[in-house]
């Protein structure tokens, strides 16, 4: 049964976290560890995508939605994280840090039950969803889903407050978003704490082929990315090209 405390609380608990650790927390040990994965697991939000509820659109905004080239990508996209944050979850020694990992990876695939529900609710056709295969390097594909996390959130977080602003969307559609933004918020600090605790914690000849993985990441979501705008720029382009590319390993 859906608990509306319940997400309440959690919703209050996101915004007024703290490590209740006294002074400074050395980047790279336990304690640093412990924070960031009691972060996540302690402002986890229950809400069940099923009960969503969402909006009545008159015709032109519904228009403006289902206009979008990007619901294939971010359907694909959820899909695809979630399969490679779980599977680098099972390569996880440690407890803790599965745990939270595991849940990084629930909340994933939550957010692509919310977008299925609402193509659904708003009469979106999508193409076909391809096989989420596991990644044959967990913990690459973790990387790429979180440095790509990082960058896609720094412009998606400004994208809805200017279609909330200018009314290309209704205020009510991008309120329903809410938790799905804290939630790329939490997984976006989760990950850079995950970074820095990391490479602390690899012997130093390990250190730099961990480097040499964050440099290629950069240079793999860069080729990416200029080949999703390259294609979404394309004049004359529909949204069948658009269904075919998506960042991922």
């Amino acid at each position: 049964m859906f608990d509306e405390a319940a997400v309440e609380a959690a919703d209050r608990a996101a915004r007024i976290w703290a490590a209740g650790v006294s002074g400074p927390i050395a980047p790279g040990s336990e304690a640093h560890k412990t924070a960031f994965c009691r972060m996540l697991l302690d402002t986890h939000n229950p809400y069940k995508p099923s009960i969503i509820d969402w909006p009545v659109l008159d015709a032109e905004a519904r228009e403006r939605l289902v206009s979008l080239p990007i619901w294939d990508i971010a359907v694909q996209t959820e899909g695809k994280a979630r399969q490679r944050v779980l599977s680098y979850a099972a390569v996880i020694e440690d407890p803790l840090l599965r745990r939270a990992v595991e849940l990084d990876g629930f909340e994933e695939g939550r957010h692509k039950e919310v977008l299925a529900n609402l193509v659904e609710a708003y009469g979106i056709s999508l193409a076909p969803e391809p096989e989420y295969r596991r990644p044959r390097d967990p913990e690459w594909a973790f990387m790429v889903t979180g440095f790509s996390e990082c960058i896609d959130s720094f412009f998606a977080f400004g994208l809805f407050a200017l279609a909330k602003r200018s009314g290309f969307f209704p205020p009510a559609l991008v309120d329903t978003f809410e938790p799905v933004m804290q939630e790329e918020g939490r997984h976006i600090l989760f990950f850079v704490n995950w970074v820095a605790w990391h490479k602390r914690n690899l012997s130093w000849p390990r250190r730099p082929l961990f480097a040499a993985k964050v440099l290629a990441v950069w240079i793999y979501w860069h080729g990416s990315a200029s080949a999703l705008l390259e294609v979404s720029g394309t004049p004359g382009t529909d949204r069948e090209p658009l269904r075919r590319t998506t960042i991922s390993p």
